[in-house]
């Protein structure tokens, strides 16, 4: 009997853990996005972009070779269109989605993430879609690491948000997206989304971290997208060097 009753509790114990969907078993390890981290923006086909965008770092495109909108936006860094230097770039994120895409153990979770706080680990969606706040819980280490998967799409709706609880960095939140990412109108998200198709940011939208398309286009509108922070056990933040908007 008495073993009876520890085996009931260990189910009970495992039960609850499935149920809470809030953090997955172990502490993933980064991402590695090689030249591509030296991109705010990268596309397969085209960057478009209406308004006086900001991107913090570079942008590119390859096969694809054009980017309109640039100015009224503004590009920080570099800009490369169907060059080597786009070519490796993108050759860089098709190894960072795959090894996103293929990271275990996972924890399953529903299709709406709003309203919901998330511990460091692997998740894995069917099709994401974000109204209000997700937060996104480090547990007191900056080196904390979330990966999203997403088999289909990505949406988010108007002026939701990520948020960061206990000293997380942006620069170790991953969304790999299965097809396309859509961020609404005013929404402030975080992380590097890797999309295989297309990512659209609706008006307003802002990104702290990165917009990689592998085969379709960028599609942007007035928004910002910063460099990631990343930041060091003491808690001090460091990001790659970027311009300043003027």
């Amino acid at each position: 009997m008495p073993a009876l009753a520890a085996g009931t509790a260990a189910c009970a114990a495992t039960a609850v853990l499935m149920l809470s969907g809030t953090g997955a078993s172990a502490q993933p390890a980064p991402v590695g996005l090689g030249t591509a981290a030296n991109f705010s923006v990268l596309a397969g086909s085209t960057v478009t972009n209406t308004g006086d965008s900001f991107l913090a770092q570079s942008l590119g495109v390859h096969p694809g070779n054009t980017a309109t909108g640039f100015p009224p936006g503004t590009v920080a860094g570099e800009i490369h269109l169907a060059d080597d230097v786009a070519l490796q770039a993108k050759n860089d994120l098709t190894t960072a989605y795959n090894n996103a895409a293929g990271r275990t153990p996972f924890t399953s979770l529903p299709a709406e993430l709003g309203g919901s706080t998330l511990t460091p680990g692997v998740y894995r969606i069917g099709a994401a879609q974000l109204t209000g706040t997700l937060t996104l819980n480090s547990e007191n280490d900056p080196a904390a690491v979330f990966i999203f998967q997403i088999e289909s799409t990505l949406i988010t709706a108007a002026n939701s948000s990520v948020v960061f609880i206990n000293g997380a960095s942006p620069c170790n939140v991953y969304w790999q997206v299965g097809s396309s990412a859509t961020i609404g109108t005013g929404t402030r998200f975080v992380g590097n989304i890797l999309a295989q198709t297309s990512i659209t940011m609706n008006t307003g939208a802002t990104l702290q971290g990165r917009a990689l398309a592998q085969t379709g286009a960028v599609t942007l509108d007035t928004n910002t997208i910063n460099a990631p922070v990343c930041l060091q056990p003491t808690g001090t933040p460091t990001t790659t060097p970027t311009g300043t908007p003027t």
